[in-house]
């Protein structure tokens, strides 16, 4: 009997020893997926717009990405309906048509995430690679900033150090590269510096924007990301086609819609639609140190490919900034340690009373049930919702007989109480 106890624990130590290895493995895997990602993306961008000869439309670009997505979105919703073709069209139906008030909330980060993605053509093509990877991450100070104000989120101490130090970083890097502009006057005829770095700081400013206005969206309502990116691609293929009309109109009528396409550039367009997504299903096995590491690491790649495919010049000053670029990413997304170690959080205008009633025991014990559920508050949001709320008129109805009698659906779309009176008015048939 002893023996056979030893066995069946030692079967478990193996067991966790096999897991513990296994999610270990899914998290360098992640590593990896996120580092050539978000370095391929930027490389392949700059690749396409400096190749010579014919370019192809951003604009176009920018509307099949918008289409692909909205595809991959419909699929992954008809997995969820288990292929059921007339459940989907009812719950998209239904999300998407009859709740049009809900839907009309995506239009403005819809409109921002479209401008966002033709600022990022045009800034990579008047920037080098390296640079606009190490500059775009003020989109982590600006996501920050307005986290602050529209969500009354609190940063740590060394949160704020990180982004003052993001901040001197970056400006390290735009000083070095204005002082190449000067020293060196080729390709001024092609590349605009100045055109390159508006458009990034713009993009940035819309990508926190957008990102924080998204987010308070998904707290407010039930309905999963992939209704979301739905809603955002039905918006964001109607605004990208209008500004396809206005800026490339007359080129795309008189050269076609798929003027310049090449394979490399349908690869580009698949990393941009499927890139999002990838993440997303990523973050599951990955943390924030992890997606910190992941953005230092594509920093690193993209300017040691910069240097091979694009002849760019490492100094002593980009060194200096992207070093702290990539320490304050790191900073940035350390976690804060329960026993207040990362110092005394600096709130928002009115976010600081709203805090102070908090005890440290229930944050504590709400980071421990976190922990133990294995789900960050991120993927929250790409998880199937479990159970259903009961409807107000059924509460109320309930309260008004004092009774709560189980409804039963029947054939003709109402629902049959236990007494078998059958009340179209007061039960439709979805409950």
């Amino acid at each position: 009997m002893a023996g056979g106890s030893r066995g069946s624990a030692a079967e478990e130590k193996a067991a966790s020893r096999g897991q513990s290895d296994a999610n270990r493995k899914l998290k360098y895997i992640s590593l990896a997926v996120l580092v050539v990602q978000n370095a391929s993306l930027i490389l392949s961008i700059r690749y396409v717009r400096t190749l010579p000869g014919d370019h192809f439309f951003t604009t176009s670009a920018v509307v099949m990405a918008e289409v692909l997505k909205v595809a991959t979105c419909l699929l992954i919703i008809l997995l969820q309906k288990r292929f059921s073709v007339r459940e989907t069209v009812s719950f998209l139906l239904d999300c998407v048509v009859f709740q049009y008030s809900d839907t009309l909330k995506m239009a403005v980060p819809s409109l921002i995430y479209t401008l966002q993605n033709n600022l990022q053509y045009i800034a990579i093509s008047n920037l080098p690679a390296a640079s606009f990877q190490v500059t775009y991450q003020l989109k982590i100070l600006t996501t920050a900033l307005f986290s602050v104000l529209m969500l009354r989120k609190s940063l740590s101490r060394v949160q704020w150090v990180s982004l003052l130090l993001l901040f001197a970083g970056v400006a390290i890097v735009q000083v070095q590269q204005e002082a190449n502009k000067e020293a060196s006057g080729r390709d001024s005829s092609q590349q605009n510096y100045l055109v390159g770095l508006a458009a990034v700081v713009v993009s940035c400013l819309s990508s926190g924007f957008a990102g924080v206005y998204f987010e308070k969206i998904l707290k407010g309502s039930a309905a999963s990301v992939w209704v979301r990116n739905v809603q955002l691609g039905v918006f964001g293929t109607a605004l990208g086609a209008l500004a396809l009309w206005w800026h490339d109109g007359a080129a795309v009528a008189r050269r076609g819609l798929l003027h310049g396409y090449t394979g490399t550039v349908w690869f580009v367009i698949c990393n941009q639609a499927f890139g999002g997504l990838l993440v997303a299903v990523v973050v599951k096995y990955a943390d924030n140190i992890l997606k910190g590491f992941a953005t230092s690491f594509s920093i690193i790649v993209s300017t040691v490919m910069s240097v091979y495919l694009f002849a760019f010049h490492v100094d002593l000053l980009f060194t200096a900034g992207a070093g702290l670029v990539i320490g304050a990413v790191y900073m940035y997304s350390l976690p804060r340690s329960a026993g207040g170690g990362g110092g005394t959080p600096f709130l928002g205008p009115s976010a600081s009373s709203a805090s102070s009633s908090s005890s440290s025991s229930s944050s504590a014990a709400a980071a421990a049930a976190e922990q133990q559920a294995g789900i960050s508050v991120e993927m929250e949001a790409f998880l199937p919702k479990q159970g259903r709320q009961t409807p107000p008129a059924w509460a109320w109805l309930c309260r008004r007989l004092r009774r709560c009698p189980a409804p039963r659906v029947t054939p003709f779309g109402g629902a049959l109480l236990t007494n078998g009176r059958r009340d179209r008015k007061w039960f439709p048939a979805r409950i």
